[in-house]
């Protein structure tokens, strides 16, 4: 039995990370690989001769990653995520939904003729009839509307702490960090804040450098201060093109995630306030959070927080593993504006 040579040469999917044993690299430059398929060497299926037994592996690995917020298959390197797929080498996270583990299971299948679905298991007749699918309507599904997106906390199993934080011995650290419009309104000194009095004009002082894409201000600046400031921020910081000659009080690189794909971006708090992103590699300016009294930011672990707005929820990652300072700064931004002093410098 011949097998095709494009086999033995399996390429990442520069979209999702898995490995696609029967498609070719130039094929996933184009980026038309979304989702990845293996299966036994020399199967109909890996020599690219079938359509929907790989549209079914697609959809056990959506499913998986829309509740577990993970890929099925993980590894540090392209070959060990190939080896993970041929060997079915994946597991579930504890709180993984009964339903969609069982309907994931039946679709992560080497076997291509044993996918629930496909033309030897009788069709997709009796994929619709899966549990996980009791809520739909099939006949008129084109004119629902569609349910409202929320932000969501991925689901967490033990071998993903390094990459997630531990979330329960966070509770207690993250638990204040929430801000509410019904919160005492007082004005917030530097003691307040846990901040250091300030003396002198030195604005070194105020600037925290993490690295150099990313650093905090403190804000307890007078005018004057806040005027060298920003003309130490015109002169130096790359990144002032971008936010309306607004003093920037802190920045990072984020992964903001939309749907299914995260895409790093710069982000920038800045007086105003504004938070705006920015997309690092081309240097555009790709968007700004809206703000207004009802934003509140969320820190869930070390590196994922939200950014509840009225009509949307932002889902951050910070890859630094310092969720909780974006949320601590944010929320001392918000206060300052709504609730201390709005005719301040940070306005």
């Amino acid at each position: 039995n011949r097998v095709s040579p494009i086999l033995s040469h399996p390429a990442p999917c520069l979209v999702c990370s898995h490995v696609v044993p029967g498609v070719s690299s130039a094929l996933l430059q184009d980026h038309r690989c979304v989702w990845t398929l293996v299966s036994p060497v020399g199967s109909r299926e890996a020599l690219g001769t079938a359509e929907r037994p790989s549209d079914l592996w697609a959809l056990g690995c959506i499913i998986y990653q829309l509740v577990a917020g993970l890929p099925p298959f993980r590894a540090g390197n392209e070959y060990l995520i190939f080896q993970k797929i041929i060997k079915l080498e994946y597991d579930f996270p504890e709180k993984f939904f009964p339903k969609a583990r069982d309907l994931v299971e039946k679709l992560l299948v080497l076997d291509a003729t044993k996918r629930l679905g496909c033309e030897e298991m009788e069709g997709y007749g009796p994929l619709k009839a899966h549990p996980f699918f009791e809520s739909v309507t099939w006949e008129n599904l084109h004119q629902q509307t569609p349910p409202k997106l929320t932000a969501y906390l991925p689901a967490m199993s033990e071998d993903d702490e390094d990459c997630y934080g531990n979330y329960d011995n966070l509770l207690s650290q993250f638990g204040c960090m929430q801000v509410s419009s019904s919160s005492s309104s007082h004005s917030l000194s530097a003691s307040d804040m846990g901040l250091p009095q300030r003396s002198g004009s030195n604005i070194e002082q105020y600037i925290h450098d993490l690295d150099s894409n990313s650093f905090e201000l403190d804000l307890q600046f007078s005018e004057d201060e806040k005027r060298l400031l920003l003309e130490k921020q015109a002169g130096g910081n790359p990144w002032h093109q971008f936010v309306e000659n607004n003093l920037i009080l802190k920045m990072g690189p984020v992964d903001k995630r939309k749907g299914l794909f995260a895409r790093r971006r710069q982000l920038l708090l800045t007086e105003g306030p504004h938070l705006y992103y920015v997309d690092p590699v081309n240097k555009v300016l790709k968007g700004e959070i809206p703000w207004s009294q009802e934003l509140r930011p969320e820190a869930k672990n070390f590196k994922t927080f939200f950014v509840h707005t009225p009509n949307r929820t932002y889902y951050l990652m910070d890859p630094s593993g310092n969720a909780h300072k974006w949320c601590r700064k944010i929320q001392e931004v918000w206060r300052q504006r709504y609730q201390s002093h709005p005719d301040a410098a940070v306005q």
